[in-house]
């Protein structure tokens, strides 16, 4: 005989999973807002610009980029994490998702436990380290040894601790055994600007944003951080490949939504990308902008991330030790 507790118990799993079921039914039902934790005009717009028509037409909703910057992505992404988890609202952005809180005590979410991970979407080549060409350094082993003679005395660009033009530099600089000097910026387009103007040296950033620069001579690229070359910028060596081995750091990028977001939800969303991403024109666009696209499914994605933020911590621990 059923006691009284188990039918109770049988009935809340009866209603959880039936309100889930209608959730995933009605979805989506309105147009969905896609939280970017950066300033407009960075890698993640790029990216989103170039799917979101083929992921509004497969879901039958627009999708509005919704730019909230600051704390090098931890404004937005707090934000995000407390909207509702009708798979309406959605996080998409980098690597700094996991990168970010190990460098900071005042991040108030989990980037594992608060989040339903939904599918990784694209990754880079690697950062690019690039150079103004007034720095005399035509190569990483001529910067390092700039830097080694003026200790303190160049500048790199920090779009913030735990981002991708954060973790290569502090990982040249502890390999190296450099003091190279750190920056802080809201966001990519303020350090390029000041990159571009000479008031910094140097900055790791994404080869999409570094390539219209670097072919018409404003820039110097000496290295790119990805274990392969790539065939936008084919005469620039990695990072191992000037001298630093085991030297590998590739951005990617991934979209999220809130915990509890019915798994069918995510699935569905998850194939969106995935038709998206596979489009001739959507490859084309990725190839100009440095990029492949993978579409990662959901179990897989919340695996990854979670060796990510693993991987991150260890890193800031070792930075932190000096």
């Amino acid at each position: 005989m059923m006691t009284l507790t188990r039918r109770r118990a049988l009935l809340a799993t009866a209603i959880v999973t039936g309100a889930a079921h209608a959730q995933s039914a009605d979805f989506p039902n309105r147009p969905i807002r896609v939280v970017v934790p950066s300033p407009p005009g960075g890698p993640p717009d790029l990216i989103l610009r170039a799917i979101a028509p083929r992921m509004g037409a497969s879901l039958g909703q627009p999708l509005v980029t919704e730019n909230r910057a600051g704390g090098g992505g931890l404004v937005g992404t707090a934000y995000a994490a407390r909207q509702p988890a009708d798979g309406h609202t959605w996080l998409f952005t980098t690597a700094s998702h996991t990168n970010i809180p190990p460098f900071n005590d005042n991040v108030t979410y989990d980037p594992v436990r608060d989040f339903t991970h939904v599918t990784l979407a694209a990754q880079n080549f690697g950062q690019a380290l690039v150079v103004h060409p007034g720095v005399a350094a035509t190569s990483v082993r001529d910067l390092i040894d700039l830097a080694r003679r003026q200790p303190g005395r160049l500048t790199y660009a920090n779009a913030g601790n735990g981002t991708a033009s954060h973790i290569p530099a502090e990982m040249m600089k502890a390999m190296t055994g450099t003091d190279i000097l750190s920056v802080p910026y809201r966001g990519i387009a303020e350090a390029m600007a000041d990159l571009l103007a000479a008031r910094i040296d140097l900055f790791f950033v994404g080869t999409q944003i570094a390539l219209e620069h670097v072919q018409a001579g404003r820039l110097r690229c000496l290295a790119l951080t990805g274990p392969r070359r790539w065939r936008g910028l084919p005469e620039v060596p990695t990072m191992i490949e000037a001298g630093l081995p085991g030297f590998e750091v590739v951005n990617w990028f991934g979209l999220w939504m809130p915990a509890g977001a019915a798994p069918a939800i995510a699935a569905r969303v998850h194939a969106a990308v995935a038709e998206a991403v596979a489009a001739p024109e959507v490859r084309a666009s990725f190839e100009t902008l440095g990029l492949e696209g993978v579409a990662m499914p959901p179990d897989q994605f919340a695996a990854f991330v979670a060796e990510q933020a693993r991987v991150a911590t260890e890193i800031a621990r070792r930075v932190a030790r000096g």
